[in-house]
């Protein structure tokens, strides 16, 4: 590499316009490759080439909040599908007004898990509000959550059939309006952890069965892990749980238009681009932030 700048600086001063062309070329692909190469790195996570579970919750702020919560879900649904991914949803609360309480969302395709596992956290929405008569500015948050899908579940979690309570009930849209005459939806709860999951995506109650309990899975695997972390925070030392109202990024529509991450610093002011699901450049700088985060942590415990 040292040679080839020295050979350009030589270049430079003969002034060989077409030997300029070809290595600045060279350059071009070089870092193209080195950039393609980085990127591989920050998917060096357990489950970071899986599908992901996707869920939204609506905070306190009624109407509001829940209409954010439905932005969102069209912001992810957007982005999957620039992705070429596979999105599917499994279970939605409607809201009172307008929007949705909550949403549960399958996504199938190439490191979904990876992209989407640093979107976990909680968004902040700051506009005019359009269901008050004033139009004031309101601030209103909304819970993501993501969890990996995964595979071969039964080698690595054994879930105990006495300990699932399934429900049956007619699955139902907006309104309340009956989209199915049979009672398809399923809800199960596994009551060692009062963990419950609902599907009601399909007319077949076998098949919302096996997507409701890919979800549990995916919980409660995750539910072990994060007890077997905390037990070794309580031996490191001072243990903090994430805490409602810690918000990873701001979206402000008014008084002036600006997306900022809170974790990395980036931000952007075309807030109707990111809406419209152009999140990538969201995603690689928080890989980025979380790697270094990683690599400082670890030579720190050496």
């Amino acid at each position: 590499m040292k040679d080839l700048e020295e050979y350009v600086d030589e270049i430079e001063e003969k002034d060989e316009e077409d030997s300029l062309k070809m290595i600045r070329k060279e350059f071009s692909q070089i870092d193209i490759k080195l950039k393609e190469f980085e990127k591989k790195t920050f998917f060096s996570g357990k489950y970071d080439e899986n599908g992901a579970i996707l869920e939204i919750h609506a905070g306190a702020g009624g109407a509001d909040a829940q209409d954010w919560a439905e932005m969102l879900l069209r912001m992810y649904l957007r982005f999957s599908e620039k992705k070429n991914w596979k999105a599917k949803i499994l279970n939605k609360s409607e809201g009172g007004e307008a929007g949705i309480k909550s949403v549960t969302v399958e996504i199938d395709g190439d490191m979904v898990f990876g992209n989407l596992k640093n979107e976990r956290g909680v968004h902040r929405l700051v506009r005019q509000s359009p269901f008050n008569s004033d139009a004031l500015r309101q601030t209103s948050f909304a819970a993501v959550e993501i969890w990996p899908i995964l595979d071969n579940v039964g080698k690595k979690i054994s879930i105990n059939p006495n300990d699932l309570r399934v429900d049956t009930f007619r699955s139902s849209g907006a309104g309340g309006q009956s989209v199915n005459t049979t009672d398809s939806a399923v809800r199960i709860s596994h009551l060692p952890t009062n963990t419950v999951v609902t599907c009601q995506d399909n007319r077949s109650q076998l098949k919302n069965k096996e997507s409701a309990l890919k979800v549990l899975t995916a919980k409660l695997y995750e539910y072990l892990d994060e007890k077997n972390k905390e037990k070794q925070q309580e031996m490191k030392g001072e243990y903090k749980s994430a805490e409602w109202g810690n918000q990873i990024r701001s979206y402000v529509f008014h008084p002036y238009k600006m997306v900022k991450d809170h974790r990395t610093s980036f931000e952007v002011s075309d807030v109707e681009k990111v809406m419209d699901g152009d999140l990538d450049e969201f995603i690689e700088r928080n890989l980025e932030h979380s790697n270094k985060s990683a690599k400082f942590k670890i030579l720190n415990n050496k």
